[in-house]
């Protein structure tokens, strides 16, 4: 099974890291590792979660508190969206374009 992480998650991804990464020094590096971990665990374990906007299936970060939005058919997982989840709900509703 292929995983493929939009343009957009790439985005948010490196804004992410960036945000840490202004906070200390290596936390963005350890930040990329951990949600790319969770990314990968995805090859395992998707479709176990539960659909939380459209028909985006929702999975929490380990270490973080981002949620990564993913569509997932029998070939390829796509990940849309890596979101803080301190975000307002309303924003990210309108981020997933629901």
């Amino acid at each position: 099974m292929n995983i493929h992480i939009l343009d957009q998650a790439e985005d948010d991804l490196v804004d992410g890291y960036n945000f840490y990464e202004n906070q200390e020094q290596g936390v963005g590096t350890y930040f990329l590792d951990s949600l790319y971990s969770d990314v990968e665990s995805l090859i395992l374990y998707a479709g176990i979660h539960q659909k939380r906007h459209k028909d985006y299936r929702r999975m929490l970060s380990k270490r973080f508190p981002f949620a990564i939005y993913y569509t997932n058919s029998k070939e390829e997982i796509k990940i849309h969206a890596v979101i803080d989840c301190r975000k307002d709900p309303a924003w990210i509703r309108g981020r997933l374009n629901i």
